[in-house]
C-alpha cells in the first residue's frame, strides 16, 4: 500500500513538472507577464533641440542622429476623419491628422516636460507673470510658400479662437476668469499676449496649431456656421495650406490618408540639412482592432499598440521578426461611462433624455451604484490580461496632479450599491430593479464599433449591471454616429468613450469638466442653451469654481490641493464612472530609426526626424 503511496506521489510530481515546462504548449500560461525581458522601456535622455539661423532663415535643429532621406512609413487609424480643419476636430481622429498638418508657438519637451518653442523663436514672461513677448522664426514659410508671420498668430488667436469660431474648445481653455487674452502685433515677426490675470497654463496653451490667415480668412469672414464645414472630408488635399512637417495628398474613406513631405518645414538636422526624412507617411483606416493586429503582422503597417492578451504571443513573434517592443508606462486615455445628465429640451421641444431616465441618471445614489456595481479587476484580467490599472479618478494614473486618496478606489460591492438604490426609492419584482414610480430599469450603453477593448468592456458591464437589476442594451455603433450623438444630437443614455489627458496640466480639460465646456459631455450645452438662462447643477459650479482657480494659482503644491478637489467631487458625483487606465505597449519595425519614445512624448512624437534603414 505504501508503495502504491508512493508511486501516485511520483506521478504527480512528474506531472507537475511537465506542466511547469510546458505549460505553453498546454495552454495554461495565457496571463503575459512584464517580468519578461526584454520590453523596452522609455529612455531617460533624448537629444534636444537648439536654433540655428541660416540665411536670414530663424531654423530649429534637432540634434538626434543623423538619417536617410527618402523612405515611406504606415501606420494606422480606426476611425474615419470628420474634418480637416483643426478648430473644427473634436474627434481623435481629426485631432491626430491635424497635429501633424499644423505646428503651434510653444511646444512640451518630450525629455522633462517644460514648455519650448516650436513655431516660435523665444518667448519672454514679464515681471507682472501676465505679459507674454512671443518672438517668431523669421524666414519660416507655409507648404504655398507663404511666409509665416505674426498676422497668422494674430489672426488664429483673434479672429479664431477668441471669436469663438469652430467647436469652442480652444477658446475654454483659453478662457481666464471670464476674460479672453489680448493680443497685440509688435512687428511681423513679434506678439505680445496680455491676460486679465498670471494664468499658469498660458504657455503650455500656446501650442494651438497656428492657421495661415490668408486661406483661413476667406473663411471667418462668411460667419460660424460656415466655419463648421470649411476643410471638411470633401476637401481637395492640394488646397490645404500647412506648416507642419506633412502635407495632406490624399483621402480615400475606408482606405487609407496619404501626406507627403512638406519641402518647406523648418526643422533641420545638424547638417542643416531640411527635414523630414521621410517622403511620405500613411495612415491605414483599419476599422477595428482586429484588423490592426492582422495589417502588422503582415507587414503592412509599421506600428502597433499591442492588445494587452497578446503580448506573450508579440514576445514570440518578435523572436523570428523584425520588430521591437516598448512600454510606455500607463495610458493618458481615461476610459469611463458617462451618463447623459441632460434635463433640457431641444429645437423642436422634446427632452434629449427620455424624462423617466432622467431621473435615474440625475439621482447620484444611483450613478454611485452603478460604479460600486462594476468589477474593474475582472475588467482588467481578461480584457487586458491583467497589464493594466483600475481607474477611480478622472485625472490619469501617471498625472502630477492625481488625488492619491481618490485613486486607491474602491472593490466591487453590490450589497452597498443595491443600498444606494434603496436610498432613492428603488426596488426589485423578480430579480428586476424598478423605480419608486413602478418603471422597470432599462437604458442602453453605446460605445464605437471595432475597439474590441470597450466592446468587451461594454459586454462585461451589461453582465455586471444585470446582476444589480438593471436590463442593458448594449450596441457598438460606427465611432463618427457615436461622437454625433456625444457632441450633437445628445440622444444617447450612457456611452463608453475615452479622452485623452494632459498629465502635466489639468486645466487642459477645463472644456470637459466647466458647466460650458464644448467637451462637458454629461451634460453638454448646445449654442441654444447657452443662449438662454440654464441653470448648472451645483456641484457643476463647484467645478467652474475651482477651475478657474486653479489657472490662477502659480504655486505647484497650492494647486495640486485644488485640483485635489475637482477629482473628489467628480468621484462623488460619478457623472463619469471611471474604468481602467492599460499599459501603452507598442510594436515598431526595426527599419524604423530615431526612436526614441518618453513618457511625455509617446513613441513617434519626432515624425520629423524618423527615417527608414532597410
Amino acid at each position: 500500500m505504501k508503495k502504491f503511496a508512493y508511486l501516485i506521489l511520483i506521478f504527480i510530481v512528474i506531472f507537475t513538472f511537465i506542466i511547469l515546462v510546458f505549460k505553453k504548449d498546454y495552454g495554461y500560461d495565457l496571463t503575459p507577464s512584464l517580468n519578461e525581458e526584454p520590453l523596452k522601456t522609455p529612455y531617460e535622455k533624448v537629444a534636444g533641440y537648439k536654433n540655428v539661423t541660416i540665411n536670414n532663415i530663424d531654423y530649429l535643429q534637432t540634434l538626434l542622429p543623423i538619417g536617410k532621406f527618402k523612405g515611406s512609413f504606415t501606420t494606422s487609424i480606426l476611425g474615419e476623419p470628420k474634418t480637416f480643419n483643426p478648430y473644427n476636430a473634436n474627434d481623435a481622429t481629426s485631432a491626430e491628422l491635424s497635429e501633424i498638418m499644423y505646428d503651434g508657438l510653444t511646444q512640451t519637451n518630450p525629455t522633462n516636460g517644460s514648455v519650448i518653442p516650436k513655431l516660435a523663436k523665444s518667448f519672454e514672461v514679464l515681471p507682472d507673470k501676465k505679459t507674454y513677448i512671443i518672438h517668431l522664426r523669421k524666414g519660416i514659410k507655409w507648404s504655398d510658400g507663404v511666409k509665416i508671420t505674426a498676422d497668422d498668430v494674430y489672426f488664429t488667436y483673434n479672429t479664431i479662437i477668441f471669436g469663438g469660431f469652430g467647436d469652442g474648445s480652444a477658446k475654454d481653455v483659453m478662457t481666464i476668469d471670464g476674460q479672453m487674452p489680448k493680443i497685440e502685433k509688435i512687428d511681423d515677426y513679434t506678439v505680445k499676449f496680455t491676460t486679465p490675470k498670471p494664468f499658469a497654463p498660458f504657455l503650455r496653451n500656446l501650442s494651438t496649431p497656428i492657421v495661415p490667415k490668408h486661406i483661413f480668412e476667406k473663411a471667418t469672414n462668411k460667419g460660424r456656421e460656415y466655419f463648421l464645414t470649411y476643410q471638411g472630408i470633401d476637401t481637395k488635399p492640394s488646397s490645404l495650406v500647412v506648416s507642419g512637417p506633412f502635407k495632406l495628398v490624399e483621402y480615400l474613406p475606408s482606405q487609407r490618408v496619404v501626406y507627403q513631405r512638406n519641402p518647406n518645414y523648418y526643422l533641420i538636422n545638424t547638417k542643416n540639412e531640411k527635414l523630414p526624412y521621410l517622403d511620405k507617411l500613411v495612415m491605414l483606416i483599419v476599422g477595428d482592432m482586429n484588423n490592426q493586429t492582422l495589417k502588422f503582422e503582415s507587414g503592412a503597417i509599421d506600428m502597433l499598440t499591442i492588445n494587452a492578451s497578446l503580448l506573450d504571443r508579440y514576445r514570440e513573434l518578435r523572436k523570428h521578426n523584425n520588430f521591437e517592443l516598448y512600454n510606455l508606462g500607463p495610458s493618458t486615455n481615461t476610459t469611463f461611462i458617462v451618463f447623459n445628465l441632460n434635463n433640457r429640451k431641444n429645437k423642436d421641444g422634446k427632452y434629449y433624455v427620455n424624462p423617466i431616465k432622467q431621473k435615474w441618471f440625475q439621482d447620484k445614489n444611483f450613478r454611485s451604484a452603478i460604479d460600486w456595481a462594476i468589477d474593474r479587476d475582472d475588467l482588467i484580467l481578461n480584457i487586458f490580461s491583467g497589464l493594466a490599472q483600475p481607474l477611480y479618478t478622472a485625472e490619469p494614473v501617471n498625472s502630477l496632479f492625481i488625488n492619491q486618496k481618490i485613486a486607491k478606489g474602491h472593490a466591487k460591492n453590490l450589497d452597498y450599491a443595491k443600498k444606494l438604490l434603496k436610498k432613492s426609492g428603488f426596488y426589485y419584482k423578480n430579480n428586476q430593479l424598478y423605480d419608486k414610480y413602478n418603471n422597470k430599469v432599462e437604458f442602453e450603453l453605446l460605445t464605437n464599433a471595432g475597439n474590441t477593448q470597450r466592446e468587451a468592456t461594454g459586454v462585461s458591464i451589461k453582465q455586471d449591471l444585470e446582476r444589480l437589476g438593471i436590463k442593458v442594451n448594449f450596441k457598438a455603433i460606427e465611432f463618427n454616429s457615436l461622437i454625433n450623438k456625444t457632441l450633437n444630437s445628445l440622444d444617447y443614455d450612457c456611452i463608453i468613450i475615452a479622452l485623452t489627458s494632459n498629465i502635466l496640466e489639468p486645466n487642459a480639460g477645463y472644456n470637459v469638466w466647466t458647466s460650458k465646456g464644448a467637451l462637458h459631455l454629461f451634460n453638454k450645452r448646445t449654442q441654444n442653451d447657452l443662449k438662454n438662462s440654464d441653470k448648472p447643477y451645483p456641484f457643476e459650479l463647484k467645478l467652474d469654481e475651482i477651475f478657474k482657480k486653479g489657472a490662477l494659482e502659480l504655486n505647484f503644491e497650492k494647486r495640486k490641493e485644488i485640483y485635489n478637489e475637482y477629482q473628489e467631487i467628480i468621484a462623488n458625483e460619478n457623472p463619469m464612472v471611471y474604468l481602467y487606465a492599460p499599459l501603452n505597449i507598442n510594436a515598431i519595425r526595426n527599419k524604423v530609426k530615431n526612436i526614441y519614445p518618453t513618457e511625455f512624448g509617446g513613441l513617434i512624437y519626432n515624425i520629423a526626424s524618423i527615417y527608414i534603414d532597410d
